[in-house]
């Protein structure tokens, strides 16, 4: 097609989470957008290869792990199997429904949608796959992420699985390795493990999901033992090697000891990196961090004003909402007049909330205790276990705990972790007051039914406001 330009005021590159939702924005505010994607498919991580596929696997496991563990309920079933060409298909319906809806949105003539992969000429300027240039005057990145090869030895020269492969799988595996301890390394280590593979989990930390409390990663780590997964934590991977006659061993050393796992397959889920390679960010002036992100202020601007950068690319947390707001947050500060501006706010990281949809799943929100800590901020806790609560009980779902964190004087809440059934819905009965500024006082004044799970919140509420009276 030549050397043809289309200029517009916003381009985006990345069709994603945060991507879409600034162009949303910056479309809903009157400005033409391009959106450059160059995926087989529309509709980013999220949709087709994270949280929609993960999630329906994991929701099919749990109920399961449930059915073959009911006879305390006096409930009578025999068999209890995966098909996992059905799950397959019922995976694959879930995500075309959602890719459906997020394709029929960006073809709604709205955007200039380009299928193709995008690389900077200049600060102002991407050529396409075609050859074809297009302009903008504002310009997000948006690309998103992708599994990394950690330089393991072995890693990269042995076949391995990411992410992607074990969300597809329409088939049981015999066995598998999974390296790593993060939220995907321990997700998908557990729906391997109830679907009937052989699991092996090895991290490298001293406990799984590293970056959540060691009392909460320790509830975890026992649910998976106790359901029959090979957990090695406090590692060191010394060799990764492809078997002569077929799957893979892992050499690691434990506890002064060293020892070798074999499996018919191995998982890298060691991390994921900024898919910015192909970018040629040098071209636009753009700076990365040490860490190899892409490096933004409070306003989602890259080093070069005009271009912003939401997401993966940028972080410092990969977690889809933080996606959103960032791409909304961007088209806004990119468009709005300066008087409008004003009143914008950059997002609030001290309202962070975070997920692990384990069986029993974590969930955390606002700032924890080490982060209190290391800040010398005072705070008062209060923790209540599941195994003391009467609607827990009853589903004898016994293990973790709820914790809050509050200011000493005020009792205003600080943060919340919940390790335990219902943790991943519990968590938002923090959000809005945590938002509000609300006091454990203040959440003390609302109902809470009898017997629900959201009941036993209110231990700790009382435990801190009975500490502020005292």
């Amino acid at each position: 097609m030549g050397n043809q330009t289309n200029s517009h005021d916003l381009l985006v590159i990345g069709g994603g989470s945060a991507g879409f939702n600034a162009a949303r924005v910056a479309a809903d505010l009157g400005k033409s957008v391009a959106i450059v994607d160059g995926a087989k498919e529309l509709g980013g991580l999220c949709i087709l290869r994270g949280c929609m596929p993960s999630k329906t696997l994991l929701h099919a496991a749990e109920l399961l792990h449930h059915a073959r563990h009911s006879k305390i309920f006096g409930l009578r079933i025999p068999k209890a199997e995966v098909d996992m060409k059905a799950l397959h298909a019922w995976k694959k319906h879930v995500i075309a429904d959602f890719a459906g809806y997020r394709a029929k949105a960006m073809a709604s003539g709205r955007y200039t949608v380009i299928r193709s992969q995008a690389k900077f000429l200049d600060a102002h300027t991407v050529e396409l796959d075609d050859g074809t240039t297009v302009t903008a005057k504002k310009i997000l990145i948006a690309t998103g992420s992708r599994a990394s090869v950690p330089p393991v030895p072995g890693l990269a020269e042995t076949p391995h699985w990411i992410s992607d492969d074990v969300l597809d799988l329409d088939f049981i595996p015999k066995s598998v390795i999974v390296l790593g301890g993060g939220i995907v390394a321990c997700e998908l280590a557990q729906f391997l493990n109830r679907i009937g593979s052989r699991v092996t989990l090895i991290q490298r930390s001293p406990n799984i999901l590293k970056d959540h409390s060691s009392a909460a990663s320790e509830v975890v780590q026992k649910a998976f033992r106790d359901e029959g997964i090979d957990l090695h934590t406090d590692t060191k991977l010394e060799k990764i090697a492809a078997n002569p006659k077929g799957g893979v061993s892992v050499t690691f050393t434990s506890d002064g000891k060293r020892l070798v796992r074999r499996a018919e397959h191995l998982f890298n889920a060691l991390g994921r990196e900024p898919n910015i390679d192909d970018l040629d960010l040098a071209a636009a002036g753009v700076k990365v961090t040490d860490s190899g992100r892409i490096a933004v202020n409070r306003w989602q601007q890259t080093s070069q004003p005009h271009i912003y950068a939401g997401g993966d690319v940028c972080g410092p947390h990969d977690i889809v909402h933080l996606a959103v707001a960032q791409g909304e947050l961007a088209a806004r500060h990119a468009f709005f007049t300066p008087a409008k501006r004003k009143t914008l706010k950059p997002l609030n990281h001290d309202l962070l909330l975070n997920v692990v949809f384990t069986d029993p799943p974590l969930a955390t929100i606002g700032r924890q205790e080490d982060e209190l800590k290391e800040a010398g901020v005072k705070y008062l806790v209060a923790s209540y276990p599941f195994d003391d609560h009467g609607k827990s009980i009853l589903m004898h779902q016994l293990r973790g705990y709820v914790k809050v964190l509050a200011a000493p004087k005020t009792g205003r809440i600080l943060g919340a972790e919940i390790v335990g059934v219902g943790a991943s819905d519990l968590i938002h009965c923090f959000s809005g007051p945590l938002a509000m500024k609300a006091t454990v006082f203040d959440l003390l004044k609302a109902p809470w039914y009898h017997p629900t799970l959201a009941e036993i919140l209110t231990y700790p509420l009382e435990e801190i406001a009975d500490q502020i009276k005292g």
